[in-house]
């Protein structure tokens, strides 16, 4: 596969993957990983600093299908919706079938909450850094760290980005 087509099939997956995300499809949210996985949200400052304490840490698809259990039956939040923006990706490295590829996102929430219905704010931005294998001609997020540029988190951060 050349780098063009590579290129397209990583932007495709993580354009469904926001649009998962997104409209609120969180129960497919996992699918989008190897079963043994990692997703972690970091900030910045931990990541250039070496120090590993993420935001949020799963490392395989039963972790995240929890998460999601967990959001749909445990965790009490404002109502919200989330929109992507993510720039154009860089394949970084393709080596050995695994493709390590960078994009920055933006993500804005809108509150869903009578009391700020309608008010949106930038919520998020910072760069995904992803490691992506193709299981059955599928490719399928490795590793998804998300580096938010800050740790200053508004509320609660309960829906991946």
């Amino acid at each position: 596969m050349d780098r063009t087509e590579l290129r397209a099939q990583i932007e495709e997956l993580i354009d469904a993957y926001v649009d998962c995300l997104d409209n609120d499809r969180l129960e497919e949210w996992p699918d989008f990983f190897t079963e043994r996985c990692i997703y972690k949200v970091i900030p910045y400052e931990n990541a250039a600093l070496g120090m590993p304490t993420p935001l949020i840490y799963g490392d395989s698809r039963g972790m995240l299908r929890d998460r999601v259990v967990a959001h749909r039956n445990a965790n009490f939040f404002a109502p919200h919706l989330y929109r992507h923006l993510v720039g154009r990706t860089r394949i970084v490295s393709h080596d050995n079938g695994a493709v390590a590829a960078r994009s920055n996102y933006a993500v804005f929430r809108t509150m869903l909450d009578p009391a700020h219905y309608g008010r949106s704010e930038l919520f998020s931005v910072g760069v995904y850094e992803d490691l992506v294998v193709f299981e059955d001609g599928r490719p399928r997020f490795k590793e998804k760290i998300v580096v938010v540029d800050t740790s200053q988190v508004p509320t609660l951060l309960v829906t991946p980005l």
